[in-house]
């Protein structure tokens, strides 16, 4: 028997597993679940393959596709795994920051790698295979990018409406040129570690309402709410 009949039987075997039987396991899909993103991390999604991903995890090929019936549907679930686990650092409560420090917070939870050191590594894999596999960037940007960018445009919306920050400014433009500033640093070799105060320290003079401007911006709000 050929190695990818033998794989075809086995997945059909596993998927055909009957109902009813013992619970899933939780500690065994998390470990699955990470041998995947390491694996990402490591070889790609077109490298990398069922066989090595349950190696990684101590499990076997039919273990794996009694939970997943492809590598997509698995990668899927490991890159929502890391999502859900983010998702609390997108809420950024400005009530006790002043309005620059706040910018600054924004601009440092931009860092791909706030969260996971190997995001960057994993975006760049997702990248590269935009041609073969474009739901995988789509999933990327919709999980990973777009909320980190949001929360930066939130926060210079809110700033704007507590009057700390020029009426006419663009957030989505000034969010998207925060955000490429990571990926600038890592193709240039620098630290990252400095660019949240570094560019929020060449962005404030530009973007921040001055004493005059405040004063008029509170007067036109006062008149318009008579």
């Amino acid at each position: 028997m050929t190695r990818a009949r033998a794989a075809t039987n086995e997945h059909a075997d596993a998927a055909g597993s009957r109902p009813g039987g013992r619970p899933r396991d939780a500690a065994l899909d998390e470990a699955i679940i990470l041998a995947t993103r390491n694996r990402l991390v490591q070889d790609g999604y077109s490298r990398m393959t069922i066989g090595d991903i349950a190696a990684d995890a101590k499990v076997s090929r039919p273990t794996l596709y009694r939970r997943w019936s492809s590598k997509f549907e698995l990668v899927v679930d490991a890159l929502d795994y890391g999502f859900r686990k983010q998702r609390d650092m997108y809420a950024l409560d400005l009530s006790r920051m002043e309005p620059r420090e706040a910018l600054v917070e924004a601009v440092r939870r931009l860092d791909p790698a706030y969260f996971n050191p190997d995001a960057m590594m994993l975006m760049g894999n997702f990248a590269g295979e935009a041609n073969r596999t474009p739901e995988l960037l789509e999933i990327l940007r919709r999980h990973a990018v777009e909320p980190r960018v949001t929360l930066v445009e939130n926060t210079l919306a809110q700033l704007r409406e507590l009057g700390a920050v020029r009426e006419e400014i663009d957030e989505h433009t000034i969010a998207t040129m925060c955000f490429g500033s990571y990926f600038a640093a890592f193709y240039r070799g620098e630290s990252k570690e400095d660019i949240p105060e570094a560019v929020v320290a060449v962005l404030w003079p530009a973007i921040a309402r001055k004493t005059d401007d405040a004063g008029r911006h509170a007067t036109g709000t006062a008149e318009r709410t008579r």
